[in-house]
């Protein structure tokens, strides 16, 4: 008889795979203490690395906006064509620990940080456009099935194919993981991705859904596992030394920064539920508008100062810019932070990597390596001593919910399986070829048959073909497979 799932504290756990939500589609409740505790404790399991993206490479340099996008958002960033602004760029391994060869099959972290005269803005994401789970409440399990193995201390195929098996969701990005981006050829040849819908406001407070689309002016290019294998085996740091490398030589490596832009009531009602992580937007619905570019043209000067005290968090929002109802984002906006209070410290954003261009007053005092205390100025409010006041013009705006709380998942256009088939399809028949090997040589590596049946089971409904061809690569029988009732 399976044990019952309990919190820390041994209440009984009614639903380990959906957050509490207002409606099927969020927000997220802040009442679902199980997610809170969930997040809180995962977020200090590590000491005193990253728990997640903990090796990386950064560089600094500057975004220039090449058009003006004062239509759809009042953010000061994206507003007059030609303003410079500062910024800081790391890219990263997600599932490794800190001395982890580069080169290993993973998805690729690709982070900025804008230093904006409305404040810090961060976009945190990575070098796909979706992800494997669609709820914070499974983000930490995704990632303990990334790690090691608690007995064996080794990362094994095994756990990480069990839990995408189990987890539909995460067949999109399954096939973005174990196709040809897998294994960029370099940081600087990559394309980097939001991942998830955000909001754009403008001054007039129209609103917008925006993903943003980062394209490398190197082009995409991509490592055979044989390629990878040899790189890892002669320098663990591959990665990071090509972009060193490449700054070091004036070669500054370039992205254009473009957006998807969809109107508010259309993105409510489109094909695909745009606050699930695990879907695209298609471009032929909703084009990438140019929006400036993004250059590195400097090496840190200090690399634990510059890039390992570097903390990015999608809750760096400016206004103008705002979180969509998108559940994992909304997961993140807590976590992210929470994870580098553990980190760096309680005041980790007034180290100098971390610290805004622009003035910081507030009601936050004291705590471990405070450094600007901000005086003798009033600490409480409401006061009668001129304390900061509230700007309302980076109020919120407004989304209208519905719905019953509980623990619930999307159920707008649930279908987990299309758009990974779309993307099978649209692959070359030789990186088909190169993905179904990729799969053969992770499912194949154990000898668990029920999730090898749950995956082909869920490939072969995004495409015959596909189903078929890992069954075969397998030596398993693709009928029998089918017939199962797994």
């Amino acid at each position: 008889m399976a044990k019952k799932l309990t919190t820390q504290t041994g209440q009984p756990w009614a639903d380990n795979q959906h957050s509490q939500t207002a409606g099927p589609r969020g927000p997220v409740l802040m009442q679902d203490y199980d997610l809170i505790e969930k997040l809180a404790h995962f977020d200090r399991e590590r000491i005193p690395e990253r728990v997640v993206h903990a090796k990386g490479a950064g560089a600094k340099g500057e975004f220039v906006l090449e058009n003006d996008m004062s239509k759809y958002t009042k953010a000061d960033i994206f507003n007059e064509a030609g303003k410079k602004t500062p910024l800081i760029m790391r890219f990263s391994q997600v599932a490794g620990e800190k001395g982890y060869p580069d080169t290993v099959r993973d998805v690729r972290g690709f982070s900025v940080k804008f230093y904006t005269q409305e404040g810090n803005y961060d976009i945190v994401g990575n070098n796909t456009p979706v992800f494997f789970v669609n709820d914070p409440l499974k983000f930490p399990d995704f990632i303990h099935s990334q790690k090691r193995d608690p007995r064996t201390n080794r990362r094994t195929n095994e756990m990480q194919w069990d839990f995408w098996a189990h987890s539909p969701e995460s067949l999109h990005q399954v096939t973005y993981l174990m196709g040809d981006r897998g294994l960029p050829a370099s940081y600087r040849e990559m394309n980097g991705y939001g991942s998830h819908t955000f909001k754009w406001v403008n001054k007039d407070g129209e609103q917008f859904w925006i993903k943003y689309h980062l394209i490398s002016d190197q082009g995409v290019k991509n490592m055979t596992n044989e390629a990878a294998d040899k790189a890892a085996a002669q320098n663990p740091d591959y990665l990071q030394d090509d972009l060193f490398d490449a700054i070091e030589k004036n070669n500054f490596p370039s992205w254009e920064m473009y957006v998807q832009i969809i109107p508010y009531e259309e993105g409510l009602n489109y094909k695909w539920d745009i606050f699930d992580v695990t879907k695209t937007v298609s471009h032929k619905d909703y084009p990438l508008i140019k929006v400036g570019k993004l250059t590195l043209n400097q090496n840190p000067s200090n690399n634990f100062t510059d890039v390992e005290e570097d903390a990015f968090s999608p809750a760096n929002l400016v206004p103008g810019i705002e979180a969509s109802p998108d559940k994992l984002l909304q997961g993140r906006l807590f976590s992210y932070k929470d994870t580098q209070r553990y980190r760096l410290g309680a005041n980790f954003e007034e180290l100098p990597i971390n610290r805004p261009v622009t003035e910081v007053h507030n009601y936050e005092r004291d705590g471990y390596m405070k450094l600007n205390n901000q005086g003798g100025e009033v600490n409480y409010e409401p006061n009668a001593f001129d304390g900061p006041k509230e700007d309302h013009a980076a109020s919120v705006a407004p989304d209208q919910l519905q719905g019953e709380t509980g623990n619930q998942p999307y159920n707008y256009k649930v279908d987990y399986t299309t758009q990974a088939g779309d993307l099978y399809r649209l692959y070359s028949k030789e990186e088909q070829d190169r993905l179904i090997e990729t799969i053969k040589d992770g499912l194949g590596s154990f000898d668990n048959d029920e999730i090898k049946t749950l995956e082909i089971k869920q490939m072969y409904d995004a495409d015959k073909e596909y189903g078929t061809r890992v069954a075969n690569a397998l030596g398993l029988n693709i009928d029998s497979i089918l017939a199962t009732n797994n």
